[in-house]
């Protein structure tokens, strides 16, 4: 078993801490049972849950000792935490049971990895200090591993900027009763100072440092600063959310080395402020780090599903500007010899109906360079790549195609059939066939097929151009598609989120979008769904959403 896999049988408590401002909270979150009048003394930012196993789960809160103890700013005693587990949601019938202290140096956020539960099951959990409970969280742990359950299902969500917008995509999610997991696939906050991305005239909600993140305070701050918007809060009470990052959780187009966003003479170490960013998140995330210190990881969901997430960030070499030759180089790499090693061999032995991949950038190969003259630049944009010669985005696996060549011709060699990867990081929406040669498709076969999410809020192609949704885009969705034949839908407009189905016969995605990103209280609205039948590695529409 490889060092990513290896889960101890024994209960775990651990606790860390983080930081981020202490802000009223602007309504209350869906938890599963009413909070007590005092309960904002103690627990500002909430619960949460992740990772879910047969046996356990992962469990979350972060404590304020003392009005002083705002996140980042190394105040408040030390404080001992208890909390608790059950089977019901007023806790008479308590499962599981345990007690930490955190303080001011982990910045008071808390960890329980709790153990000893039963697979396939819904708890409630909560946290308390001096007798004040927390809201409760609800949480549910993954099937047993030979277990044959009819399926599984996940919210899909990504790229979540709190000055952009709302995040009404996680309200409707977190009112969903259906799901086991919400997979979050990177950019869960970004780094930006406030009026940078996007620009001041869509800017729906201040920053909180205004200042770019470069010190571990700073991230914990702005950790801490999501960690109060209600929505957010309530997704986490509902579901467990499964993470990776990606680029904005440090900096955008972050490589091993760097970032297109960090200047080494005027911002310092890269090293430092990587492992800042680290610290902070996996101080406020309910995610398990690997032994690596990385988020590349695999859960098992019974019979159906293996599912591999991703670490895009931390090995990678350094972004090459469009249409260089260097995108072809065997010696540069997206994901590192180990990470790619580990994935191929999990792919090779999984022995699941399905094997999901978790990545937080799109390995489907695009070309844009069909695209209109004047939708170059606002796609440019929303790539945060170069306008000029925009042929392919190089942030993606098309800027390292011996490790997609590698990957795929694995998944061809050894028969691997039934891979889905699961994508965010684009603000767009598609549905692609994942070709082994793009040149010779449809003639030669797909060798996986891949679902990407649009942005929760973050800027789109509408967004850029202040224009309708679904007008001047259209020539872009049709350039896009006329070139790239295992395009089967691209929808650059939209903000929501998706639920996957996973069954035996199939697996689909359901994509939806919200009515305003600009509004708190936004609807909800089926937009597509795509599904990929088992053997098939094709996608093709669904009538609708899997009921």
């Amino acid at each position: 078993m490889n060092d990513h896999e290896k889960i101890s049988r024994r209960t775990a408590v651990t606790a860390v801490a983080a930081t981020a401002a202490l802000l009223p909270l602007a309504g209350a979150p869906a938890a599963y049972a009413q909070p007590d009048p005092d309960q904002g003394r103690f627990f500002l930012h909430g619960v949460a849950s992740g990772d879910p196993l047969p046996d356990g789960v992962l469990l979350w809160t972060r404590v304020t000792p003392a009005p002083a103890a705002t996140p980042g700013s190394g105040r408040g005693p030390a404080t001992e935490v208890g909390w608790q587990v059950a089977r019901d949601k007023d806790f008479a019938t308590v499962v599981a049971r345990g007690g930490l202290t955190t303080s001011a140096a982990t910045d008071h956020t808390v960890k329980a990895d709790v153990r000893g539960l039963r697979p396939a099951t819904d708890y409630y959990y909560r946290f308390t200090v001096d007798g004040q409970h927390s809201p409760v969280g609800r949480t549910r742990t993954a099937p047993a591993h030979d277990s044959t359950a009819d399926h599984v299902r996940f919210g899909v969500v990504s790229c979540a900027n709190w000055e952009s917008g709302y995040f009404s995509a996680y309200r409707h999610l977190a009112d969903r009763t259906d799901l086991d997991a919400v997979l979050h696939l990177g950019d869960y906050l970004y780094e930006y100072e406030s009026g940078r991305f996007p620009s001041f005239r869509h800017t729906v909600r201040p920053h909180s440092p205004a200042h770019e993140l470069l010190t571990l305070a700073d991230y914990r701050v702005r950790h801490g600063v999501h960690k109060t918007d209600p929505d957010a809060q309530a997704l986490h009470a509902a579901h467990p959310v499964i993470a990776i990052w990606d680029d904005h959780e440090f900096a955008d187009n972050a490589w091993k080395d760097g970032a297109g966003n960090h200047s080494p003479d005027t911002e310092g170490s890269w090293s430092a402020r990587m492992a800042a960013a680290k610290q902070a998140y996996f101080e406020w995330m309910p995610v398990r780090p690997s032994t690596a210190g990385t988020t590349y990881r695999r859960l098992r969901f019974g019979s159906l599903a293996d599912l591999h997430l991703l670490d895009l960030r931390s090995f990678r070499d350094e972004q090459v500007r469009p249409g260089s030759g260097a995108v072809d180089d065997p010696g540069r790499t997206l994901t590192g010899r180990a990470q790619l090693d580990w994935l191929k061999a999990g792919l090779e032995r999984s022995d699941t109906a399905w094997r999901l991949v978790g990545t937080s950038v799109m390995i489907s190969p695009v070309a844009f360079g069909a695209l209109p003259a004047h939708l170059l630049g606002p796609l440019a944009e929303v790539l945060g790549i170069p306008k000029e010669g925009l042929a392919a985005n190089t942030d993606q696996w098309d800027g390292y195609t011996d490790d997609r060549r590698e990957l795929l011709g694995h998944l061809s060699d050894r028969a691997i059939g039934n891979t889905v990867f699961l994508t965010g990081d684009i603000h767009m929406a598609w549905a692609n066939d994942v070709p082994l040669r793009a040149a010779t498709y449809p003639a030669t076969r797909p060798v996986a097929t891949e679902f990407v999410v649009t942005s929760v809020t973050s800027d789109n192609v509408d967004d850029y151009l202040h224009v309708a949704p679904h007008t001047v885009s259209l020539a872009g969705v049709a350039a896009i598609r006329a070139t790239n034949r295992h395009v089967k839908w691209l929808d650059m407009d939209s903000h929501g989120y998706g639920v996957l189905d996973v069954g035996a016969e199939r697996t689909q995605m359901d994509y939806y979008g919200i009515s305003d990103k600009t509004d708190p209280h936004a609807t909800s609205t089926h937009l597509r769904s795509y599904r990929t039948r088992s053997g098939s590695q094709r996608v093709e529409r669904a009538d609708g959403p899997v009921v």
